[in-house]
């Protein structure tokens, strides 16, 4: 059986905010999002030197918290109970960063769509040159 990451001690409170209302920087960042902006937080997760390099992780959901803290930002493609819990959509999934890097993720996502923007450009180009070729 799959170990679940688990906090080495239970917290004495936690808080759940959106992150524009939190007064401290948070443990974790729990971002739900389509995979496209998934995609893109990972890059920029890696480029910051904040990504894990885990694959994305399943049931149950809340695993994901512990193991962001634990190891950097994540994917997590959620579970049943999540998805009825808080309305997330079939075609939504979770980014998990860790507080401590959401500075630098952040930073590093700007460079990551600007690149993913001048890659999608040349991609374009290069279907259209190959549909016709």
């Amino acid at each position: 059986m799959q170990q679940i990451p688990r906090l080495a001690k239970g917290p004495k409170a936690i808080v759940y905010a959106p992150l524009g209302e939190v007064a401290a920087t948070p443990d974790v960042v729990l971002v739900a999002c389509k995979p496209l902006g998934a995609m893109l937080l990972q890059e920029a997760a890696g480029r910051a030197g904040a990504g894990t390099g885990m694959p994305a992780l399943g049931r149950p959901t809340c695993m994901a918290l512990p193991a962001a803290m634990q190891h950097g930002t994540l994917t997590s493609l959620g579970c049943i109970g999540n998805r009825v819990y808080t309305g997330l959509g079939e075609d939504e999934m979770y980014v998990v960063v860790r507080g401590k890097d959401l500075q630098a993720v952040a930073e590093a996502l700007t460079t990551i769509e600007n690149a993913n923007a001048a890659l999608e450009e040349y991609a374009r180009g290069r279907r259209q040159q190959l549909s016709t070729g």
